[in-house]
């Protein structure tokens, strides 16, 4: 039986919805922040951080405390915004350490809705929550409306993704009450976004509408034009959910054509996602490839300005380390003369005074100074090993985004290679068809199990996190190298979206490796497993 057109290009649309987007490192649509803008204000960000540390540096070294915190909290929305979390809380937890010196509270209640919000991306919504309840503390002293209305919104949003919708609905209620009172249009429109979300997540989609479109009217009128893009992206998805397609089709058009006049890339590859998908329920499977490829492209484009922008940023952090070990021998070498100078001076005296002393003490003298001088030159070397083994982890890290983008590579060659046989399948008059799909489907599947992958992945991992796996072997040697897959990506604070694709399993089937893992680990229920494993 011959194979039509449209079943061959849901196929290929298939393959590439499933093994295209999924392998970014990054998620594209931030919950918390608008990424698009947010990545655009740090189109340098290693420059951007040379200047802030110079600037730290230099208040430290005047006593400005405030200006220092200001300074340290800016490099940590830097590194948070770059996905470098752990550099991030410790740039946060610095300024508010600082913050509390200087009695700045309204600052202070602020970093710890960042903190907050750095906590909730690495998984940990236990101390998320407890960072949003310290702000809100502090906010209700100072009676700040403001404050306690983003409070409210954003714990509104983190029971949301708890699945808790009702708490979450009061929170966001509340916060619209107190953004309606203080006449913040900005935070009146995030509300009703919020109270939007909500609703779409319970598939009460004429509810979710009426929000999204209070929104977006709120939006238009202060100006937020990526927030507006982003809204008209929702109200697409809830025509598209209903499954009025046409109305869909102009709502995405119309956020596309926006996006592309103000050059924002992720709403762009967000636009043509979805009118693929749109497409792809009308049954034309034509254009939903087209538009499938242009969001592949648009994909690749970011994933190489943000590959540049990591790469540039890295250097100029090794760069600051660099710099810190120069001051530091530089320091060490000062001490050195100082002590050899003392030494000098007490030698002298000691002469001086007797020369019979001397050649019975200066024995002892000499065997001190050159056990000081043995000290000091093991020191000097510790301080080598030390950036010697900076310099490993460094070429760790680049290896790692290498290999990530080879694999972007290797995906795309078999997509390219199956486009070729399934062309060929097409104009074939044979009748056996359905033989040569299941190979192609073989190859697929082949390619998912590529254990050389897993192998190269292991050896980058073990690299990173030195004697991870001996840990965990000893502490549970029941482990199956399946497990051990799923506990390294894991490990990585991997998407439970990118972990199923790097698997090459469902959605369905992670929860249940997830359970299964739980289990062969003894976690109790409640225990997060995430942290569970960041702690081995």
């Amino acid at each position: 039986m011959k194979c039509s057109t449209p079943i061959s290009l849901t196929i290929l649309l298939w393959l590439f919805l499933v093994s295209g987007p999924v392998v970014m490192a990054q998620e594209i649509k931030d919950d918390f922040v608008s990424g698009g803008k947010e990545m655009k204000k740090f189109s340098k960000p290693d420059l951007l951080f040379l200047q802030l540390k110079k600037e730290s540096a230099v208040h430290a070294a005047n006593g400005d405390l405030a200006a220092q915190a200001l300074s340290l909290r800016k490099m940590a929305e830097l590194c948070y915004h770059l996905g470098h979390y752990k550099r991030a809380l410790e740039y946060y937890i610095d300024a508010a350490k600082l913050f509390e010196k200087t009695k700045d509270n309204k600052l202070l209640a602020y970093n710890y809705l960042e903190l907050g919000t750095l906590h909730y991306y690495n998984r940990d919504t236990v101390q998320s929550g407890k960072c949003y309840k310290e702000a809100m503390v502090i906010f209700r002293k100072l009676k700040d409306q403001q404050g306690i209305a983003t409070t409210l919104a954003k714990m509104g949003h983190l029971l949301e993704k708890k699945q808790q919708y009702k708490a979450a609905f009061d929170y966001q209620q509340r916060a619209l009450k107190l953004y309606s009172a203080i006449a913040d249009k900005a935070g009146m429109a995030k509300a009703y976004e919020n109270l939007g979300s909500i609703y779409e997540d319970l598939a009460r989609y004429e509810q979710s509408m009426s929000y999204f479109q209070s929104a977006l009217q709120l939006y238009r009128e202060t100006g937020e034009d990526i927030a507006s893009l982003e809204v008209g992206n929702n109200i697409g998805d809830i025509y598209r959910k209903t499954n009025r397609y046409e109305k869909a089709l102009q709502q995405y058009f119309e956020v596309l054509a926006q996006a592309k006049k103000q050059d924002e890339m992720y709403q762009t590859n967000s636009a043509y996602r979805d009118i693929a998908k749109t497409y792809h329920l009308m049954r034309k499977n034509d254009l939903a490839y087209t538009y499938s490829e242009e969001s592949r492209a648009c994909l690749l484009q970011i994933y190489s300005m943000e590959g540049n922008k990591q790469m540039a940023f890295i250097q100029a952090l090794n760069d600051v380390e660099r710099k810190n070990n120069e001051i530091r021998e530089l320091q060490n070498a000062r001490k050195i003369n100082s002590i050899i100078i003392i030494a000098a001076i007490v030698v002298t005296l000691l002469l001086v005074f007797s020369v019979l002393l001397i050649l019975s003490r200066q024995r002892i003298k000499l065997e001190n100074l050159e056990t000081q001088r043995q000290l000091m030159e093991a020191d000097l070397r510790n301080q080598k090993m030390e950036e010697t083994q900076l310099k490993f982890d460094i070429e760790a890290r680049s290896k790692e985004l290498s290999t990530q983008v080879l694999h972007v590579i290797q995906k795309n060659q078999l997509l390219e290679n199956l486009k070729h046989q399934l062309e060929e399948i097409i104009k074939d008059e044979k009748r056996d068809q359905k033989k040569q799909l299941r190979q192609v489907i073989q190859q697929i599947n082949l390619n998912f199990n590529n254990d050389s992958y897993w192998l190269e992945f292991r050896q980058l991992f073990e690299k990173i996190h030195h004697s991870f796996f001996d840990k965990l072997n000893r502490r549970f040697p029941g482990l199956t190298s399946t497990d051990l897959k799923l506990i390294s990506l894991l490990k990585m604070n991997m998407d439970s979206g990118d972990t199923a694709s790097m698997l090459a399993i469902s959605q369905d089937s992670l929860r249940i490796a997830r359970y299964r893992l739980r289990k062969k680990l003894n976690l109790d229920q409640g225990e997060n497993l995430v942290a569970f494993l960041q702690s081995i």
